[in-house]
């Protein structure tokens, strides 16, 4: 079994206003993200993307640095990360993001119309945050060549499927008993 599988497996479950939810390494930083996970999701990553003509890597702040990050590192493509925080740079575009459990006003910097780009995140659920990510790139003008997400919490309702945008992922789960249940290991392509 491979490590993300068997670290989805033993993940603790929490319960917060209602929706169920896993505590991972890569989507919240506890427990410590050791550094073959991170290396075999960035592998899976990589091999999964298209990243042929990508200019950039675009990820959420916080949880989508870590990994897009390292796969930046690997592939020499720019990363950009959306932040929560509005700096007033020129061609700062903002979005708001609702999720499940949040709602965040975030803010993008340096893409630029005819950019082509990937979008990279740890975690498709409820789709709010992946969504609003490509609709103020498409706003901006870029090409979204590919999204990935690592981990997709199936089970509810996801405002990607009923964009003009898909995602790829590199496992598929549900919470189901206080416990995580593959769903399929190898994602959606």
């Amino acid at each position: 079994m491979d490590q993300l599988q068997q670290s989805l497996l033993e993940a603790p479950i929490i319960e917060k206003d209602g929706y169920h939810y896993f505590v991972h390494p890569i989507s919240d930083g506890v427990p410590m993200l050791e550094p073959n996970l991170l290396r075999e999701i960035v592998i899976k990553i990589i091999r999964k993307a298209q990243l042929e003509n990508v200019d950039k890597i675009v990820t959420p702040a916080a949880m989508g640095i870590h990994i897009s990050t390292a796969v930046s590192l690997m592939t020499d493509i720019p990363l950009v990360v959306i932040r929560k925080r509005e700096y007033g740079l020129d061609g700062e575009t903002p979005l708001f993001q609702q999720t499940g459990y949040s709602e965040n006003q975030m803010y993008i910097n340096d893409v630029d119309e005819g950019d082509s780009v990937l979008v990279l995140d740890d975690v498709l659920s409820t789709g709010g945050t992946l969504s609003a990510i490509c609709s103020a790139l498409e706003d901006i003008g870029a090409d979204i060549v590919d999204v990935v997400a690592v981990i997709k919490k199936v089970g509810g309702e996801n405002e990607l499927e009923s964009s003009p945008y898909s995602a790829k992922t590199l496992i598929n789960v549900d919470v189901e008993d206080g416990e995580v249940v593959i769903i399929d290991s190898n994602g959606d392509n």
